[in-house]
């Protein structure tokens, strides 16, 4: 138990300081980690809008850039916490992009809930497992650090899902949002994923070449795994006649709703035929070789390949700029290509993993295009 004992310690002192409590009690836990994100807020190590984070002391840099669309209000929305959970080798980010009426709402709501709801999870878990006498926490090291986050982001997100669902203010019946995140422990990443945004890892080559590493699936109805599920429920996928590219789950004997990816929160409207908002979790070893990571909505990617996300990138000489170049020449590409159709809204992060051009604590907001 020598390696977790650490870092499960740390963070039970930083839960027990910020409540006085006994952080063993679930709604003690959940009170804190709140405490913790309005305490991070405070200090700027959260970012929630347009803008880049950079900590005195930290291999990270985040640039975030969103764009609204033409649709009407900007749906897609996204979150930087630095030092997550008070521990300064770990980054949370994520990106969520809503759909429907409410989506927007449902949205910023997910990325309200889900940091907190992740701490608290972690650390139960990593309780849970540091108490088992059967459990042998220094035999596969790298193999029980995953199984801990894989199982935080399962529960986090049944319960973000199942919370929406009983919000009073928020009608989540025909909206709902996807949700892609990613933490940094160390030298690790995990990334979790709901639905049809996407993350792309730039890397050196052998060669010294930079080249795309995609590290996430874009869930749409008609990947094969995902369309027998869908099926199964009685749930339909089909394209409609003006979108012939765009496969969509309908309900069994309506019109509706149409969606375009088989992952969300919310849209309970059709959960009982094959929607489902069970994240797909992997891991990741960052090495020298890795130079940062692109997450983005399908604004992004429907225009923009990943060789020329990571091309553009890593092209801008300001690196707390590059998630807005990505997103103005992705708007760019929409007018060329996608001629007569109204654009997304169009939102991306940059995360460099290895030395910055700041040399102090900095948090920076600009202000996004409308």
């Amino acid at each position: 138990m020598r390696f977790f004992s650490p870092m499960f310690n740390g963070l039970v002192r930083s839960f027990s300081m910020r409540r006085g409590k006994n952080p063993g009690n679930s709604d003690d836990r959940r009170e804190a980690a709140e405490t913790m994100a309005k305490d991070a807020k405070k200090n700027d190590m959260i970012l929630r809008s347009s803008g880049f984070v950079n900590v005195d002391g930290s291999n990270n840099l985040a640039s975030v850039f969103s764009r609204r669309g033409r649709k009407g209000v900007n749906q897609d929305c996204a979150i930087v916490w630095e030092e997550f959970g008070c521990q300064e080798d770990m980054l949370f980010c994520g990106i969520f992009d809503g759909h429907g009426p409410w989506g927007h709402f449902v949205a910023k709501k997910v990325r309200e809930s889900m940091p907190s709801s992740l701490l608290c999870n972690w650390q139960e878990t990593l309780a849970r497992m540091s108490l088992d006498p059967d459990m042998d926490l220094e035999s596969d090291e790298k193999h029980q650090r995953f199984h801990i986050w894989k199982h935080s982001y399962i529960k986090t997100c049944a319960a973000v899902d199942h919370e929406l669902e009983q919000h009073r203010k928020i009608d989540s019946f025909y909206s709902g949002t996807t949700a892609l995140t990613i933490v940094r422990q160390g030298d690790i990443i995990y990334v979790a994923n709901i639905g049809d945004s996407r993350a792309v890892l730039a890397t050196n080559s052998d060669y010294g070449t930079l080249v795309p590493i995609q590290l996430t699936v874009d869930f749409k109805p008609n990947l094969p795994q995902e369309a027998e599920r869908i099926i199964q429920c009685k749930g339909r996928i089909f394209c409609l006649d003006d979108e012939p590219g765009v496969p969509r789950v309908w309900l069994p004997n309506e019109e509706s709703p149409g969606l375009a990816m088989s992952r969300a929160f919310g849209d309970y409207c059709i959960k009982d035929y094959g929607l489902i908002s069970v994240p797909d979790v992997t891991q990741r070893h960052i090495t020298n070789k890795d130079q940062f990571i692109v997450l983005a909505t399908d604004g992004v990617w429907d225009v923009v390949s990943n060789e020329e996300a990571i091309q553009i990138v890593s092209s801008t000489p300001d690196k707390a700029k590059a998630a807005k170049c990505l997103v103005e020449f992705a708007a760019r590409a929409w007018k060329k290509k996608r001629k007569g159709i109204a654009t997304d809204d169009i939102s991306a992060i940059c995360l460099f993993f290895h030395s910055s051009p700041f040399s102090h604590h900095e948090v920076s907001l600009v202000p996004a295009l409308k």
